[in-house]
């Protein structure tokens, strides 16, 4: 037994590595990274079909099902809905393999990441992996010969073990993607075509765009009556999400760049003491779809 996991749990875990290796059999799901941790767990993986939520449907309803029946309970195991995040995959792929496998690590469950039984870092290492987990499009990345490839990416991640380092997640777009922004462009136009949102990636819609009309317009719809709140909070909004430049917000509303700035910080300071008029904001926010870009 695996010190530290009761036989149940070990059980458990199996069976839900068991329901990744049906999505690449029934859904043609790609995994090249996985990590199980206590109450949550990461994937990097491929779906070349592009059916992103039926295979997450399959995951978590299936294992939800299992547990549910063996633990004799009801309910939703899994709270809200997974996240996903779109990867330039010859950008990030690495690095985030990394930060995965060194998940367990940074929560003190183990001192190396080769210690750890529920993540893909041991078919890294040099353990047979099984059919369903790819491993050589990330090990590609070190040599082409696996065993040069297994020994430089140990090196690779143990490099960061004991050291402080950033999130490489921390440079995701909206929440939504995580690449150049050319690659940026090339997912919005492929999958935000006429302002239609792929069903198999609903975060999509937080990189949709608002002019400074849509903006202006939706403002003054909830701030009726009060025009000097109303142009602060057009200018705020319009600041963190138009995604035009200081002088254009600046043209429109016939003030200096330094304005614009001024303008934005201040009333941002006086939200975060608002709670009435953090709840107008969001409002605003979510009917138009609004989100950092």
């Amino acid at each position: 037994m695996t010190r530290g996991f009761t036989k149940d749990i070990i059980v458990e875990r199996e069976r839900f590595l068991s329901y990744l290796e049906s999505a690449t059999e029934r859904y043609g799901a790609v995994i090249h990274v996985y990590c199980l941790m206590s109450n949550h767990y990461h994937l990097l993986l491929e779906t070349p079909e592009g059916n992103l939520s039926q295979i997450m449907r399959h995951i978590n309803g299936a294992y939800t099902t299992y547990f549910n029946i063996k633990r004799q309970r009801s309910g939703h195991l899994f709270q809200g809905r997974y996240k996903a995040i779109i990867i330039d995959a010859d950008e990030y792929a690495g690095e985030l393999s990394r930060y995965i496998h060194l998940n367990p690590v940074r929560v003190g469950i183990v001192k190396r990441p080769g210690a750890y039984r529920w993540s893909s870092y041991q078919y890294y290492n040099g353990k047979k992996p099984p059919e369903w987990l790819k491993v050589d499009f990330i090990l590609s990345y070190f040599s082409r010969g696996r065993s040069i490839a297994q020994e430089k990416y140990r090196e690779f991640v143990n490099a960061l073990v004991d050291v402080e380092y950033d999130n490489p997640l921390k440079d995701t777009i909206a929440s939504t993607i995580l690449g150049g922004i050319n690659f940026v462009k090339e997912i919005s136009d492929k999958h935000l075509t006429n302002k239609k949102v792929d069903r198999n990636l609903p975060a999509l819609r937080e990189l949709r765009r608002a002019s400074i009309a849509e903006i202006i317009k939706e403002v003054n719809s909830i701030f009726r009556g009060d025009s000097v709140l109303s142009r602060k909070a057009a200018i705020y909004l319009c600041h963190r999400y138009s995604g035009r430049t200081l002088k254009e917000i600046g043209d429109y509303f016939n003030i200096g760049e330094s304005a614009v700035s001024q303008t934005s910080c201040r009333f941002g300071l006086i939200l975060n003491k608002d709670k009435g008029l953090r709840k107008k904001i969001k409002h605003i926010s979510g009917k138009l779809g609004l989100c950092n870009v």
